[in-house]
């Protein structure tokens, strides 16, 4: 039984394998229209989602299975039942679960005691769904990435520990600048260090925006206050005054630069809008590769053999 839970356990083949099925994927949806046909997905949302509940259920119904969403109200769940008889329970009916949650620890649970794979929707901790549709959205812009660098400036959240875990994979450096005291967790620095000296790629955390966005051939920002955070919005706020990516911090980056974002974006906070709706922007190429990667996880997990 194999997971998808952190691009941390993915080796650099397995990321390669994604990609190359996420491409036919994209290329030639028909072909798999039926690949998962009899196939039952579980969602489990504790929070909602625009993108993630939708192109989960778009993509495993255009697979040719089906999608129940389950928010914490439509099961036991939240009404105190363990995770790990939610687990056990899932496994006699679905055959595939996908969970977005707030404790990480929740994903790992369901991992542990169910049967069958578990798809790491977003955690509090990590996002590695969206870092694979970033990188995979690189790639189609750059081709191979190995000797680029990948620039991300804001909160050192889920997004920002999920990118550094998949640079090392696809060969990129990755800088990150956040604002004193909202740094990545120092445990997720070092596991992406770690991989990034196998890599032959560095990782490096900064409290200059400028110093991590230059030379880069992508920068990504995500907002200040991410989900669960609603109370802190305006210290963040006070705290992130400065770190608007602009066109003057975008103009530090390679001439051929991207922006990325994973979305929902505040105009005129972590993002100006001359850069987010401007031509360097890749945001909804990246957003529909969210659909296009998730279907290849799926696939990926549910009919590759270990090794792929």
């Amino acid at each position: 039984m194999r997971h998808f839970l952190s691009i941390h356990d993915l080796s650099a083949s397995q990321v390669d394998a994604i990609f190359a099925l996420t491409a036919d994927v994209k290329r030639e949806p028909q072909r798999f229209a039926t690949a998962l046909g009899g196939k039952s997905l579980a969602m489990i949302f504790e929070k909602s989602s625009t993108r993630t509940r939708v192109s989960f259920e778009v993509g495993m119904t255009q697979l040719g299975g089906h999608a129940l969403f389950l928010s914490a109200r439509d099961i036991q769940l939240g009404r105190g039942e363990p995770i790990s008889d939610t687990a056990r329970v899932l496994s006699r009916y679905v055959d595939i679960v996908m969970a977005r949650t707030f404790a990480h620890q929740t994903v790992l649970d369901l991992a542990r005691f169910g049967s069958v794979p578990v798809i790491n929707g977003l955690t509090d901790e990590l996002h590695p769904c969206q870092g694979m549709a970033d990188y995979f959205t690189l790639r189609e812009i750059f081709g191979d990435l190995r000797g680029r660098k990948m620039a991300y400036v804001g909160d050192g959240n889920n997004v920002a520990h999920s990118l550094m875990f998949g640079a090392a994979k696809v060969g990129m450096d990755v800088a990150v600048a956040t604002p004193p005291g909202f740094e990545p967790k120092a445990a997720y620095v070092e596991l992406a260090r770690q991989d990034a000296a196998k890599a032959g790629v560095t990782v490096t955390v900064t409290h200059d925006a400028r110093e991590a966005v230059s030379g880069a051939s992508a920068v990504y920002t995500d907002v200040w206050a991410s989900m669960g955070q609603e109370e802190e919005a305006e210290a963040r706020r006070q705290a992130f005054a400065g770190w608007t990516v602009d066109a003057a911090l975008m103009a530090a980056a390679r001439p051929e630069a991207v922006f990325l974002h994973c979305l929902p974006c505040h105009r005129g906070e972590e993002v100006a809008s001359e850069v987010v709706d401007g031509p360097q922007s890749r945001i909804f190429d990246e957003a529909e590769n969210r659909l296009h990667v998730q279907k290849a996880i799926m696939l990926w997990l549910l009919l590759r053999g270990s090794d792929g």
